[in-house]
C-alpha cells in the first residue's frame, strides 16, 4: 500500500473509530489487513482508552497479538494496559517468547505478576526466566520456540513428531535442528534437507554438524555485534555456562534491539527520562519525565548564572564583555560536546574502558590544544576588529583557548567516570559538560579581564 498523508491518517482513525462502536469484527479484520502497521499505529494512538480495549477484544487473541506486535514497545504497553489480566494472558500467549518479556518486562510488576498468574504454569515460568536477563543481552533477546532433538533419536521418529505437532511448530521460524546430549548440552546443527532426504533409520547424531557456533546468554550488544559482523548467519544458538541451550537469538531481534538502544540514548540525551516518551502518555508522566531533567539544568544554570554575579562590577565596566560570553559559552560546549560523542561512541563499540580515562584526556587535550589556539585566534580577531582593543581580544581569545581545553578534558572524561559508577552516560554527560564550562568559560573571561580592567574600559 502506498505512502498516506495526514488526511488520510484521519480518515483510517475515523474508520476505526466507526467500525468498533459497531463492533463490526468482520470490517475491523478487512481494515486491519488492508493498512501497513505504520498507519495501524497511528489510527490506534487516536483512539480512546475503552475503545483501544474494544478493538482488541473484538478481535481473536491471535489477531489483537499481530496488533500488538506491530506497533512499537511503548504503544504496545499502552494497549495492554488498557485490558484485564485474563483478556491480556490471552493476548500475551499468543506473542513470540522475546516478546512476552519484553512487554511484561515495561509493564511494571504489579501488572505482569497479574498477567503471568492467568497464563499456563510452564508458560509464565518460561517468561519470568527470559525476563531474569537483561533486556540487551542476548538471554533477553533470544526465542525459546526452536526444534530440539536428542543425538541418539533417528530421522523417522523425528520427522513424525515434526508431522504430529505442525500445527504448534509452523509459527516457528525455523533454520536448524538442534541436536542435544542427554543433558541438553548442544551437540550439534541438523539442517533440515539433511533431515528429510536422510534414512529414516539414521540416528541425528551421525547427520549433524558438529561444535556449532554459538553465543551465552550474558552476552550483551557488543559481543553479539561482532559475532553477526563476522558470520552471516540469520541465527545462532544461546547456551548458558555449562553448554545447555536455552534459545535461539536472531539477526533481526539483534538488529531491532541494537536501533532500539540507539533511540534510547539519543533519548536520554535530549532529556527525556527513561530514553521512552509518547505524546498518549498521561500528562503527568510525561511532565514528570522532562521535569526531571529540566530541573537539575536549572539548578545548574543558576550556578552558573553566579559566576558572573560575582563579576559584575568588572563586566559593568567593560560591557563589551557581555557580547562574548554566550560565544566563549557556546563554542566550547560544542567542543566538550564533540568529546562526549566521541567517548560515547567508544565506549558501546568496546573500544576504551572507565580505567582509560588518562589516556583519553590526553588525546583529547591535543585536539583542544590546535582547536582552542585557533577559535582563539578567531574570535580575538573579531574582538580587535569590533572594538580596535587588542586588550579586548586577548582577553576573549586566552578565554576561549584555555575554555576548550578544559571543555574537551571534561566531555572525553565524563562518560568514562560515569561508566565506571554504573550510571548512564549519556543522561548526565551534557548537564555536567554545561555547567562547568559555562562556569570555566565566565570565570575565565571575567578573572583575565579584572586583571586588565584599565585597559578595557
Amino acid at each position: 500500500m502506498g505512502e498516506t498523508g495526514a488526511g488520510e491518517g484521519c480518515e483510517h482513525w475515523s474508520e476505526l473509530h466507526e467500525l468498533v462502536a459497531a463492533a463490526n469484527v468482520d470490517g475491523l479484520r478487512e481494515r486491519l489487513e488492508m493498512l501497513p502497521p505504520s498507519d495501524v499505529a497511528r489510527a490506534i494512538a487516536r483512539l480512546g482508552g475503552e475503545e483501544q480495549r474494544n478493538l482488541l477484544t473484538l478481535l481473536d487473541p491471535p489477531e489483537a497479538a499481530e496488533v500488538v506486535t506491530g506497533v512499537g514497545d511503548a504503544q504496545a504497553v499502552e494497549l495492554i494496559e488498557t485490558l484485564g489480566p485474563s483478556e491480556a494472558a490471552a493476548i500475551v500467549d499468543e506473542l513470540p517468547s522475546d516478546q512476552q518479556a519484553d512487554l511484561l518486562g515495561d509493564l511494571g510488576k504489579a501488572g505482569s505478576e497479574a498477567i503471568l498468574e492467568e497464563m499456563t504454569p510452564s508458560e509464565a515460568a518460561d517468561v519470568r526466566r527470559l525476563m531474569a536477563y537483561d533486556a540487551d543481552s542476548a538471554g533477553g533477546m533470544m526465542v525459546t520456540e526452536l526444534l530440539a532433538f536428542g543425538f541418539n533419536q533417528c530421522v523417522a521418529d523425528v520427522v513424525d513428531d515434526l508431522r504430529r505437532h505442525g500445527d504448534e511448530y509452523c509459527d516457528y521460524d525455523v533454520q536448524y535442528i538442534y541436536v542435544l546430549d542427554n543433558s541438553r548440552r548442544l551437540r550439534g546443527v541438523l539442517r533440515m534437507r539433511d533431515l528429510l532426504l536422510a534414512s529414516g533409520q539414521r540416528r541425528l547424531g551421525d547427520l549433524m554438524l558438529p561444535e556449532p557456533l554459538s553465543v551465552r546468554v550474558s552476552d550483551g550488544l557488543d559481543a553479539i555485534r561482532d559475532f553477526f559482523d563476522a558470520h552471516a548467519f540469520l541465527g545462532v544458538p544461546v547456551l548458558d555456562d555449562c553448554g545447555r541451550l536455552e534459545g535461539v537469538l536472531h539477526r533481526r531481534a539483534f538488529q531491532e534491539a541494537e536501533e532500539g538502544r540507539t533511540d534510547r540514548i539519543y533519548l536520554e540525551s535530549s532529556g527525556i527520562v527513561g530514553g521512552e516518551e509518547l505524546r498518549t502518555m498521561p500528562l503527568l508522566v510525561r511532565s514528570g519525565r522532562r521535569l526531571s531533567w529540566l530541573s537539575v539544568n536549572i539548578v545548574l544554570n543558576i550556578a552558573a548564572a553566579s559566576v558572573i554575579a560575582a563579576y559584575q562590577e568588572t563586566l559593568s565596566a567593560a560591557i563589551a564583555l557581555a557580547v562574548f560570553l554566550p560565544i566563549i559559552s557556546d563554542m566550547s560546549g560544542c567542543s566538550g560536546n564533540q568529546a562526549v560523542a566521541v567517548s560515547n561512541r567508544e565506549l558501546v563499540l568496546g573500544l576504551i574502558r572507565p580505567r582509560e580515562m588518562w589516556r583519553v584526556i590526553v588525546q583529547e587535550m591535543k585536539v583542544g590544544v590546535v582547536n582552542g589556539v585557533v577559535l582563539g585566534l578567531l574570535l580575538a580577531g573579531a574582538a580587535i576588529l569590533w572594538k580596535g582593543n587588542p586588550y579586548l581580544g586577548l582577553v576573549v581569545g586566552v578565554a576561549l583557548t584555555v575554555n576548550t581545553l578544559v571543555a574537551v578534558a571534561i566531555g572525553g572524561a565524563v562518560p568514562l567516570a560515569l561508566k565506571g559508577l554504573g550510571k548512564d552516560p549519556a543522561l548526565a554527560s551534557g548537564p555536567i559538560l554545561t555547567t562547568v564550562t559555562d562556569m570555566c568559560g565566565f570565570f575565565l573571561v571575567l578573572s583575565i579581564a579584572g586583571t586588565m580592567l584599565p585597559h578595557l574600559s
